[in-house]
């Protein structure tokens, strides 16, 4: 069964700092691509950085490059998502994701071609 089990969420001040984590089971990691979507209230579901498990190469959407940080432990089958400078409107839903193959832009550009979702996690930046 596969399992992408995101932790790590929680209510955090303007300018803090969260480390959300994805662990992944029930599939071979390193033939996926990772990436973390968030949605937040009334708002379409985004892709906001995507990592490929086999190069690390990495893809961040305008609205978090320089603020968030995107790296995958391949031994650990665990993507973690390190945010800085957290603003109110990164207040949302984030979602783990899971994609076949290595097409990272592909994958953060949209939601329709993700294979497998986490449940999501809840991150609240209090201003």
């Amino acid at each position: 069964e596969v399992q992408l089990v995101e932790s790590g969420g929680g209510l955090v001040q303007v300018g803090g700092s969260l480390r959300l984590s994805c662990a992944a089971s029930g599939f071979t990691f390193e033939d996926y691509a990772i990436g973390w979507f968030r949605q937040a209230p009334g708002k379409e579901r985004e892709g906001i950085s995507c990592i490929s498990s086999r190069d690390d190469d990495t893809y961040y959407a305008d609205s978090v490059k320089g603020r968030f940080t995107i790296s995958s432990d391949n031994a650990k089958n665990t993507v973690y998502l390190q945010m800085n400078s957290l603003k109110p409107e990164d207040t949302a839903v984030y979602f783990c994701a899971a994609r076949l193959g290595y097409l990272i832009r592909t994958m953060c550009g949209g939601i329709h071609g993700v294979d497998y979702w986490g449940k999501g996690t809840l991150v609240t930046v209090s201003s």
